[in-house]
């Protein structure tokens, strides 16, 4: 077997893995509850409008996609997980939208250059594991002038030390991946794009997330429904002591974050909403 071979299959195994990852828990759930907000604010902050070709990266279940869709913009949501389209095209068909969805990867996406007036990603492109790959496939398929959107957590806001909190229970990440987080840093943006891109607009802001009950509750929410909480824990079940420093640990940092009250838990949540233009050659 050639080290080109292996390299394919070990990339092959690693896409399942984060397929598979997604697919758990119930991610329209989360999406719905917690960041309802980010997609039409997406759509908005990249001007999509009527007669335009969107693609939407990482797309999950429509939260940017149907919102473009719906200002009449031809849109396809793609996503390495097509289990979430499922309930993206339930949510399409509730509000009259039509749209297309195809299984793609970040890394590799299955569309000609130049296609699209607007690429977009709302917290979704930022979780393939090659930060400079993802970035050159925004940039090829975008048009000569077309937008380039994304919404991403921050290394210092309440998901990026949600991460940092698991991130010592968690599974070594393969050779070469970045931290997810790490596309809410804007000079590691700036690097990722460098001169392909104009008009760089990078703008650091914060969404509020509520859950009823306490903290301890809010834990468990996350550990039924968000797919990369449900791997940590899956990937410490057979050791009784890590669980319970893990579920230890989990509940500190999400009683230190909290500022709900009158028995809600909430949180300030930062992100980092990008826009820029693919430059004209």
């Amino acid at each position: 077997m050639t080290s080109t071979s292996v390299a394919r299959d070990a990339d092959r195994a690693l896409k399942a893995k984060h397929r598979a990852l997604w697919a758990a828990g119930d991610y329209p759930r989360v999406a719905a509850e917690l960041i309802p907000s980010f997609g039409p604010e997406l759509v908005r902050a990249c001007a999509v409008h009527a007669g335009q070709r969107v693609l939407d990266v990482g797309a999950g279940s429509g939260n940017a996609a149907i919102p473009a869709a719906a200002l009449g913009a031809a849109v396809v949501a793609s996503d390495l997980t097509p289990e979430l389209f499922t309930a993206g095209r339930r949510i399409a068909a509730e509000r009259g939208v039509q749209l297309e969805w195809a299984e793609a990867d970040a890394e590799a996406l299955p569309f000609a250059d130049d296609a699209f007036d607007v690429v977009m990603s709302s917290v979704g492109a930022m979780f393939a594991p090659r930060h400079q790959v993802v970035a050159d496939e925004l940039v090829r398929v975008a048009r000569p002038g077309g937008t380039i959107g994304m919404i991403n957590w921050t290394p210092d806001g309440f998901i990026g030390h949600l991460f940092r909190t698991m991130a010592p229970y968690a599974p070594p990440p393969p050779p070469g991946a970045g931290p997810p987080p790490l596309w809410g840093d804007e000079q590691h943006v700036r690097v990722l794009f460098g001169d392909r891109v104009t008009g760089l607009d990078l703008r650091r802001q914060s969404i509020q997330m509520t859950h009823p009950g306490d903290p301890a509750a809010f834990r468990e929410y996350w550990k039924r429904h968000y797919g990369p909480t449900i791997a940590v824990y899956r990937f410490n079940a057979a050791d009784p002591d890590r669980l319970a420093a893990l579920d230890r640990d989990f509940l500190q940092f999400l009683t230190n974050w909290n500022h709900g009250s009158g028995g809600e838990s909430g949180y300030e949540a930062e992100y980092l909403l990008m826009t820029a233009r693919k430059r004209v050659t």
